[in-house]
C-alpha cells in the first residue's frame, strides 16, 4: 500500500492533539544517554509484541534512577532464495537486526536522526539484536488511514513523508510498510524496523516515489562519504551492501537534479 500525501489544505482535522510542555520535553534523556542507558540498564521484564514479521519483544529496562521500554529485535537468518505469498521471489534474501542499527547510524549521517528510536545492538537470553528505544506513539499510519484522521499540518506532514520517501529508497528497503510508520502525538513520524533493508541492487526499487526533496538532506547526500559510512556501519554493513548504498545514492541525486531541470527548483527541493 502506498504511503498518503495529502495535496488538499481544506482537510477536516479529526482530532484536537496536545502538545507536550517545554517542561516535559527538557524532561527527556539526550541521544547519548538513551544510547546508554541501552546498553548498560538491567532487563527487568520482558513480553512479546503481537505484531511484526521479525518477532520483536518490548522489554523494560531499569538503571535505578530511570525505567523505560525498549524494542528488542534479535532476527538474522539468510536464504538463497526466498518465495513469498504474492508469488515473488528473492535471491540472497536477508532478515537482520543489524540492518536496522545499521539504518540508524545511516539516518544520523544524513540530518534523519530524529526520524529514528536511538537503537544499538545488545545481547539478551543469549542472542544478540537490536534494542531501541520504546516510542510514545499515538497510532501507526495503518491505523490513521483506517480511522480517516488526518494530520492538523498537510505541509508538514508531506514533507515528513518526501524525506521518508527518499530514506527508503536509498536503503532499498523491501518491506517498509503502514504497519512500521509511527506517529506520535504531536504528529512527527518515526520511521523504525529495517530488517529487510540493504538490498545489493545498484538501481531504486520506485523513483516514481521520489517527487520532492529536502534541500538539506539532498546536500547530506551529495556529502555522503564512503568511509565515514564505513566506519559508522562497521560490523552491520559489509562492503557490497555500502556499494549499493553509494550507488543508489547517485541515482537518487541524479533523479532530483533531473526533476528540477523539467519541473524547476522551487518545485521539487523545500
Amino acid at each position: 500500500m502506498a504511503f498518503v500525501l495529502f495535496r488538499s489544505a481544506a482537510l477536516i482535522v479529526a482530532m484536537i492533539l496536545t502538545t507536550p510542555s517545554s517542561a516535559r520535553l527538557q524532561e527527556q534523556p539526550t541521544e547519548e544517554q538513551m544510547r546508554e542507558f541501552l546498553l548498560t540498564a538491567k532487563i527487568v521484564g520482558s513480553r512479546r509484541i503481537g505484531k511484526g514479521k521479525t518477532s520483536p519483544y518490548r522489554l523494560t529496562l531499569d538503571n535505578g534512577t530511570m525505567t523505560h521500554d525498549a524494542a528488542f529485535q534479535p532476527v538474522d537468518e539468510y536464504k538463497p532464495s526466498i518465495r513469498f505469498d504474492n508469488g515473488n521471489t528473492e535471491m540472497n534474501f536477508r532478515d537482520s537486526y543489524k540492518y536496522s542499527i545499521a539504518a540508524f547510524e545511516l539516518a544520523k549521517l544524513l540530518g534523519l536522526g530524529d526520524m529514528m528510536p536511538v537503537t544499538v545492538e545488545r545481547k539478551w537470553r543469549g542472542k544478540s539484536g537490536a534494542l531501541s528505544w520504546w516510542l510514545p506513539v499515538k497510532m501507526d499510519e495503518r491505523q490513521r488511514i483506517s480511522k480517516g484522521i488526518h494530520p492538523p499540518d498537510i505541509e508538514a506532514w508531506n514533507r515528513q513523508m518526501h524525506r521518508m520517501r527518499v530514506f527508503s529508497q536509498l536503503v532499498y528497503d523491501t518491506d517498509r510498510n503502514l504497519g512500521n510508520t509511527l506517529i506520535s502525538e504531536d504528529w512527527r513520524l518515526w520511521m523504525i524496523d529495517f530488517t529487510r533493508a540493504f538490498r545489493l541492487y545498484h538501481t531504486l526499487e520506485n523513483p516514481r516515489n521520489l517527487e520532492r526533496c529536502d534541500r538539506r538532506l539532498f546536500e547530506r547526500l551529495q556529502q555522503l562519504d564512503t568511509d565515514e559510512l564505513k566506519e559508522k556501519t562497521a560490523g552491520f554493513l559489509n562492503s557490497l551492501e555500502i556499494e549499493g548504498v553509494m550507488a543508489r545514492r547517485d541515482k537518487i541525486i541524479g533523479h532530483f537534479v533531473e526533476l528540477a531541470r523539467q519541473k524547476g527548483d522551487s518545485a521539487v527541493f523545500y
